[in-house]
C-alpha cells in the first residue's frame, strides 16, 4: 500500500488544496449575497428562476465546503450578511442592475466557477475533494448552459465578432 492510499477522508489536505477550498468558500459567500441582491433587481421571471438556481447551488456548495474545512480544522472565511428582499419598483430606475447585465454577470460567474473547479480538481491529491469539485463543475456547466440559452432567447447575448469561414474553391 502506497502513501496516502487509505480512506481519502483520513488523508491530510495539502496547502494548495486548503487555499483553493478556502478561497472557493470565500467566493461562494460573496456570490450568495450578490445573487440575493440581483434577485431584487431582476424583472424577468426566467432570469429570476435561474438566479434562484444559482443561489441554491452556491448555498449547497457552501455547506459542503464548510463541512470539509471544519473536518480538517481550517478556519472559515468571513461571510457577508443575508440580503433582505426588496421591491423592484422601490429601486430607482437609474440605480437598477438591468436584466441583460445580470445575465451576463451570471454567465461570467459560471465560466469562472468552471475554471476554479478545474483548478481544484487538477491540484488535489484527495479523491473525495476532486469528486466534490467535479460535481460542482458539472452543476456549474449545466447552469451556465441554461444562462447561455436564455441570453440567446431573450436577445441579451452580445457576441464577439463572428468569423464566418465560407470555404472558397481554388
Amino acid at each position: 500500500m502506497g502513501i496516502l492510499s487509505g480512506n481519502p477522508k483520513d488523508e491530510p489536505l495539502h496547502y494548495g488544496e486548503v487555499f483553493d477550498i478556502w478561497s472557493s468558500l470565500l467566493v461562494a459567500n460573496g456570490k450568495i449575497a450578490g445573487y440575493q441582491t440581483m434577485l431584487n433587481h431582476a424583472g424577468d421571471e426566467d432570469l429570476k428562476k435561474i438566479l434562484h438556481e444559482a443561489l441554491e447551488l452556491s448555498k449547497q456548495m457552501k455547506k459542503q465546503v464548510e463541512e470539509l474545512l471544519k473536518e480538517n480544522g481550517v478556519g472559515l472565511p468571513p461571510a457577508p450578511p443575508e440580503r433582505p428582499e426588496a421591491c423592484l419598483e422601490d429601486i430607482p430606475v437609474g440605480a437598477r442592475i438591468q436584466d441583460p447585465e445580470i445575465a451576463a454577470s451570471l454567465g461570467a460567474d459560471m465560466a469562472a466557477g468552471l475554471v476554479l473547479c478545474s483548478q481544484v480538481m487538477g491540484k488535489c491529491i484527495r479523491e473525495d475533494v476532486g469528486m466534490m469539485f467535479g460535481q460542482f463543475h458539472t452543476q456549474k456547466a449545466a447552469l451556465g448552459l441554461k444562462v447561455l440559452r436564455m441570453t440567446k432567447e431573450k436577445g441579451w447575448l452580445v457576441p464577439p465578432p463572428l468569423h464566418i469561414n465560407k470555404g472558397h474553391d481554388c
